[in-house]
């Protein structure tokens, strides 16, 4: 069983005082060092030496953020996914954090559900599973059944974890400052990294909201028929609070079981092109995207249809922020590159600051950038695309992210939220080594 987040506040700030003054000494360390001569920092042994130290730092953060667990290890893992932001070893050693919290056992169950409805599971449900049938990402769910017979998955908030937000972030965004302090180490700046911040605690702030998770499952329950393969499940409002989220439970096999069947190339393709219809749909039409697309809130149903589960993370996007990126896009799938609109686009999502030269532009931030924004466009450049072949993003080079990280100035609030999503849809379609037709009419070269 996993040890409880360390509540106390004393506590908790005393082990991010030591991981400071830790990161502290093995900067001293590091810039105390003896050198090999490097004739540059391209040089590998220089490039080494960097990479060495940048994954002592990232060890030295993530033992602090293991030991703080709750929302504040959920943070560090929504960070790591953020490809261009940290250095690569330290955004590897976050990648490590594993969320954990101790289960509900049956007594704090029954009190959590009389606390939220004033009775206890055996008067408000036919039946009710006392064992956790899953683990949610802040809390965990039980099966049970109502009166008329309809099965229920309903889904427990862990306590304390809505206390601990505001205080578990501020913690983090010491740590990271502390860390993007020393010189050694390539970091973004101030403003960049407390708008990936905000957008992670807003995150988080809004997952802990069962009701308003709720209300957007109906929002987009209203707003998805025309997508026939796609099922949501049904909230039971009585059954609904801020901290219990009661639906009907969907049958169906998670990604990795539903692949041990040995399902055909074909079911495959309309799974994948039920997943790419619901982003560009979402993203493009809706305004409004469910942000938090990895395999376990999808449900392979027995019928042939997939289920979408968890809308704790979903994000309203600004008509003008689609147009931008979408712009950014067809500048990008442009023969040659559309090196003028996409600047503009750039401007226009607050990437980089108006008036940027544009041989600057083009010489030095492009081709910094290119790896990851190829890799990025790379589905939309044909009609029908082979995500089973598309490999995973790449790793920008220490100079690439140095040179990105002087030049990027700010991003729009829904920057965050869009590149999670995009980034867990393309990891879903290459496990699904699904063909998508990719076709559509807001992104072509």
């Amino acid at each position: 069983m996993a040890k409880a987040p360390r509540t106390s506040r004393l506590a908790r700030s005393a082990i991010a005082g030591t991981a400071v003054a830790r990161a502290g000494v093995a900067h001293l360390s590091h810039k105390l060092k003896p050198r090999v001569p490097a004739t540059s920092a391209a040089d590998p042994r220089a490039q080494l030496a960097q990479q060495t130290h940048e994954a002592e730092l990232g060890r030295i953060l993530f033992g602090a953020l293991n030991q703080l667990k709750g929302t504040a290890l959920k943070a560090a893992q929504l960070l790591s996914m953020e490809l261009d932001l940290l250095p690569e070893a330290l955004r590897q050693e976050l990648s490590r954090a594993q969320y954990q919290v101790s289960p509900l056992n049956r007594a704090l169950v029954i009190k959590l559900l009389r606390q939220e409805f004033g009775a206890g599971p055996e008067s408000l449900f036919a039946s009710f599973e006392a064992q956790a049938f899953a683990a949610a990402s802040l809390g965990q769910v039980h099966g049970a059944t109502l009166q008329d017979g309809r099965a229920l998955a309903v889904k427990l908030q862990y306590p304390g974890m809505a206390a601990s937000v505001h205080s578990d972030l501020a913690l983090l965004r010491l740590l990271l400052r502390s860390v993007g302090g020393m010189g050694s180490v390539t970091a973004p700046r101030p403003e960049v990294l407390d708008t990936v911040l905000g957008s992670i605690e807003q995150t988080l702030i809004e997952e802990l909201d069962y009701r308003r998770e709720a209300q957007q499952l109906e929002w987009f329950r209203d707003r998805l028929q025309d997508l026939p393969d796609l099922v949501l499940p049904q909230t039971i409002n009585a059954l609904c609070s801020a901290r219990v989220l009661s639906m009907e439970r969907l049958p169906g096999l998670h990604l990795k079981e539903w692949l041990a069947t040995g399902p055909s190339q074909a079911e495959r393709n309309r799974h994948g092109q039920t997943l790419f219809d619901l982003f560009m749909h979402s993203s493009f039409r809706l305004h409004r995207l469910q942000a938090d697309a990895h395999a376990g809130n999808y449900l392979f149903m027995p019928d042939g249809r997939l289920g979408l589960l968890d809308f704790g993370c979903t994000r309203e996007l600004r008509p003008q922020f689609s147009v931008s990126l979408a712009a950014a896009w067809c500048a990008l799938l442009s023969q040659p590159c559309d090196k003028p609109a996409l600047q503009r686009a750039y401007e226009t999502l607050g990437l980089i600051t108006p008036g940027l030269n544009a041989a600057d532009f083009g010489t030095r931030l492009l081709p910094a950038l290119a790896p990851v924004l190829n890799w990025q466009v790379r589905p939309f450049r044909d009609a029908e695309f082979d995500f089973g072949q598309h490999p995973p993003p790449p790793r920008p080079s220490a100079e690439h992210q140095r040179i990105a990280m002087s030049y990027l100035r700010q991003m729009a609030p829904e920057l965050p939220f869009f590149d999670r999503a995009y980034l867990g849809l393309l990891q879903l379609l290459r496990q699904l080594g699904a063909r998508v037709r990719t076709g559509n009419p807001w992104i072509h070269g």
